[in-house]
């Protein structure tokens, strides 16, 4: 059978994998959904034959055996050599003539903009940010958490309140109420309990994620300390963001930057505030946006880039997803 799809679209996060088979005209031939895509956990190789359970799916639903461009958007791409790992791992697999993959991060960024052009933070269970350009060039951080200096995300905000409730209630830190919210969020009487609760492996360490909502909830009362914490994700977000506009050269002029996970998705409005003050003093023409669409309709539109699909053909894949 000849190819009769320009792209493989895949968007594959820690906890779901979303594939899409687009024509070459921009219509979805096929969508089909799987399971976290985790490297690290696993190994590439299984990480791998997992996708290739969803992306199988996607194919036959499609009536194709290959497409002309395999574009994969993958969390734990962190580094180049991980990106070229990957691709060469998708690529044996024979789903398209062509490979790339990316970060699953600039599946954001595309997904929110008109063209390859802007910079994306994400802020879910870490933080990352990416910038891309027409021409190819690109800016980007590692992202591998504190190690490459990173700080933030639903994680990193809930293991930063953790700390200063539990100082706050033995004395070493300053008061706050985070300290009665934390553990009343699980049940629990005090943060020796929830703190118990936790090294003893009675809450699951991924549950610490869920006190990430209770920290903006206790800011947005007037708590300092909680606030301190919101302010300082504010500053990361713009941090990262202006970083890469100014490596990209996108500071003089009106430029995109696109928020994205499930932190800024949220829209606490003290968190969003501040992100715009900054912004208005250290990137004044900054464009600043929430996305909204999925983010495999990224990766199939950074596919399309990649097969010169015209305007018509993406203006068809964007009405899918709109």
């Amino acid at each position: 059978m000849g190819v009769s799809a320009a792209v493989v679209a895949i968007d594959a996060g820690n906890s779901k994998t979303d594939v899409a088979v687009v024509g070459p005209d921009g219509s979805v031939l096929s969508a089909t959904r799987g399971g976290g895509f985790q490297p690290p956990v696993v190994g590439v190789g299984a990480a791998v034959d997992a996708l290739a359970e969803t992306v199988g799916r996607a194919l036959e639903e499609a009536g194709v055996e290959e497409a002309e461009h395999v574009s994969a958007c993958l969390a734990n791409a962190d580094l180049p050599v991980e990106e070229e790992e990957l691709a060469a791992a998708v690529h044996a697999r024979g789903w398209g003539r062509t490979t790339e993959v990316r970060n699953d991060t600039f599946a954001i960024l595309r997904a929110g903009v008109d063209e390859p052009r802007g910079v994306a933070v994400v802020c879910g269970a870490g933080i990352n940010c990416v910038g891309m350009l027409p021409d190819g060039r690109t800016a980007r951080f590692p992202a591998i958490g504190r190690l490459s200096g990173d700080w933030g995300g639903g994680g990193g905000l809930a293991d930063e309140a953790i700390w200063f409730a539990a100082r706050a209630e033995d004395g070493r830190g300053e008061r706050t109420e985070l300290a009665h919210a934390l553990p009343a969020h699980f049940g629990l009487p005090s943060m020796y309990a929830l703190i118990e609760a936790l090294h003893l492996g009675r809450i699951a360490p991924g549950r610490r994620h869920e006190l990430a909502p209770v920290l903006f909830a206790v800011s947005a009362e007037g708590d300092r300390v909680a606030r301190s914490i919101v302010y300082r994700q504010a500053e990361e977000v713009v941090a990262m963001s202006t970083v890469a506009l100014g490596r990209l050269d996108l500071l003089a002029g009106e430029a995109p930057v696109m928020l994205g996970g499930s932190v800024l998705a949220a829209r606490h409005p003290e968190l969003d505030d501040r992100i715009a003050a900054l912004m208005s003093d250290r990137a004044p023409k900054a464009v600043l946006r929430v996305v909204t669409a999925p983010p495999v309709l990224g990766a199939a539109l950074l596919g399309l880039d990649r097969t010169g699909a015209g305007p018509a053909a993406r203006e068809r894949l964007r009405a899918h997803y709109a």
